[in-house]
């Protein structure tokens, strides 16, 4: 079986593995740290928490300690873009802590903080920048940065960066990148637009995808609860109560969705905390702290911290809203069973977000076998679909409420309510557009009913 110390990296990089109690590669860098090492560009798909940042640090800091070179004023050699300043600040750790015994300079760009700071880091030349794409561009309009000098470029979590509306300021970034360099492309997902994205920019690269694209983690036990809208203060209040919950990290769709939940639980007892894009970056700085140190046990955040909260012992992710871009699915279910441990995802579902578990469903390609809250099984198919016999009834004295009638993602993001969401999480200069790629149904049925994600057979 293949160990770190067969794959040819530099001594100080073994010797920090070692000390980390690293031994053997995951898939994803047992396939991508040879190919890089070779000088070859890489498009790397994996799902999340498999590994994917030691797979391009890894070969970074090689490349890095084999080829010392004077740094220039104002530049960098290895440029890393992210979706967050959460993960990019994981990423400066991360090569951090592989380089401790290499003379290696890293700077970290991101927004929702002063920007002095970091253009004065950037002032006599660092070897590594990590940054999110709005303050790079930043950096760039102040003439506090040049990427003439850029020698590998490493593009993270891009379908992300789809997500939130930050390709223009990718292809802006790359034109100003000289044509000699390497680049890397990893992501958890490949959408279409990344696929083509990937064609253009890269040259002749090695494909790396050591799990089928839009797969969740095979240990994360999945239950979707299927409830009205005003119920799921109270679920979640009972899931928290009596579920056996080390950290559990909870999702809502918008800021002022976080800030409501986080009140509505330290009403009824529970210490919890909020992040998102409306909290200062020291703000989410403690909080994540706290929530990581085990002295808050519930975190409250929006899909901006999808992909930059990696905390050990996430026992518990509670879709409180499902997400209306089915692959923010797969990334927020990934903050637990991390690192081969195993873990419980369950997402709130009401009348409006059926058709988003739709869309969630046929991604990740699960049958969703239904129970209602008396372990009674029940169809999830439209009722059209279902024989007469099997059809629900309205209960008694209560009006049979009309199926809903979807919208199609044509039509989504024309209400201002959705526009206003998204406008209202964008996150300082990083200037995050996040896109409304799903409509609201109209349903306002009552549903009561729990459900088991199970894979096809």
């Amino acid at each position: 079986m293949t160990q770190f110390t067969d794959l040819g990296l530099a001594e100080p990089i073994l010797r920090a593995l070692s000390e980390e109690g690293y031994v053997q590669p995951t898939p994803i860098q047992a396939q991508t740290i040879p190919q890089l090492l070779a000088g070859r560009d890489v498009v790397g798909i994996a799902q999340t928490g498999t590994g994917k940042t030691a797979a391009f640090a890894l070969p970074i800091l090689h490349r890095l300690a084999q080829n010392r070179v004077g740094l220039e004023r104002r530049t960098c050699r290895v440029l890393v873009l992210s979706p967050t300043r959460e993960l990019s600040g994981q990423i400066v750790d991360s090569f951090k802590t592989y380089g401790r015994h290499m003379r290696v300079s890293v700077a970290l760009a991101i927004g929702g903080v002063s920007i002095r700071p970091q253009a004065s880091k950037l002032s006599n030349g660092v070897d590594i920048l990590v940054a999110t794409p709005g303050r790079l561009l930043d950096l760039l309009a102040s003439h506090a940065l040049q990427l003439h000098r850029v020698e590998t470029f490493v593009l993270d979590e891009a379908d992300r960066m789809l997500d939130m509306g930050f390709i223009n300021d990718i292809r802006k970034i790359i034109a100003k990148l000289p044509a000699k360099r390497q680049s890397l492309f990893f992501s958890a997902t490949m959408p279409r637009e990344i696929e083509d994205l990937s064609r253009q920019m890269l040259r002749d690269p090695a494909r790396v995808a050591v799990t089928p694209v839009a797969t969740t983690a095979e240990k994360v036990d999945q239950r979707v609860v299927l409830v009205e809208r005003a119920g799921k203060s109270a679920l979640l209040a009972d899931i928290l109560r009596r579920e056996p919950i080390d950290r559990a990290l909870v999702f809502t769709r918008t800021k002022h969705g976080a800030d409501k939940v986080v009140r509505q639980l330290v009403q009824k007892g529970f210490s919890a905390e909020a992040i998102h894009g409306n909290k200062s970056q020291n703000q989410r700085d403690r909080a994540l702290a706290a929530f990581r140190a085990g002295r808050i046990k519930t975190l409250v955040a929006t899909d901006i911290a999808a992909r930059g909260i990696d905390v050990e012992g996430v026992s518990h992710v509670v879709n409180y809203d499902l997400p209306n871009v089915p692959e923010s699915y797969v990334h927020r279910i990934g903050r637990t069973a991390r690192a081969g441990a195993e873990g419980i995802a369950i997402s709130f579902c009401d009348g409006e977000e059926r058709a988003y578990l739709r869309d969630i469903e046929r991604l990740i390609r699960m049958s969703i076998p239904a129970t209602d809250v008396r372990g009674e099984p029940q169809s999830t198919e439209p009722q059209s679909q279902q024989p007469r016999s099997q059809q629900a009834r309205p209960p008694q004295g209560r009006p049979q409420h009309a199926r809903p009638k979807q919208s199609t993602p044509a039509r989504a993001g024309r209400g201002g309510h959705s526009r206003k969401a998204h406008r209202n999480d964008r996150q300082g200069s990083d200037r995050q557009k996040t896109r409304d790629r799903r409509a609201n149904s109209s349903y306002n049925g009552e549903i009561a009913t729990v459900a088991f994600m199970q894979p096809s057979n």
